[in-house]
């Protein structure tokens, strides 16, 4: 802070306030920080998605292959899981934003001898973008 003194009086008085260069510092040194931090909240929003898609996967797997061994036949879409109460909703892919999973239909491994027909065996993101932190294709996991 710079104190400064009226000229030609008497009495001296100050005036007390900020230069313009110590405003341009102050400022840069907030800018700088609100960058930083805003980097690093678009890295904690890419790890929450992440996170969520590879609960909703696992998830939906397990259903998939409770409903293949309860049925004794495997499901022939996500609906099927749905309706038949192994999940509330088909989730919305994270990645996407959409319903739009990639499922996998198996034609000749069954779960059991007793199973009588074949059909979804897995699913994936239908993403193909590539994990910033594993460096792998979402619709790989």
């Amino acid at each position: 802070m710079i104190m400064r003194f009226m000229p030609g009086r008497r009495k001296h008085h100050s005036i007390l306030g900020f230069t313009l260069l110590e405003l341009m510092v102050a400022i840069t040194i907030i800018l700088i920080l609100l960058s930083l931090a805003a980097g690093n909240y678009r890295q904690s929003v890419v790890r929450a998605k992440e996170a969520a898609l590879k609960q909703d996967l696992a998830v939906m797997r397990k259903a998939i292959d409770q409903y293949t061994l309860d049925k004794l036949a495997a499901p022939q879409s996500l609906e099927d899981l749905v309706g038949a109460g192994y999940l509330r909703e088909v989730p919305i892919d994270p990645i996407t934003g959409k319903k739009d999973w990639q499922v996998e239909f198996e034609t000749e491994v069954l779960f059991s001898p007793e199973q009588t027909t074949t059909g979804i065996s897995n699913v994936r993101s239908a993403s193909e973008k590539v994990s910033p932190f594993e460096g792998t294709p979402y619709n790989s996991w």
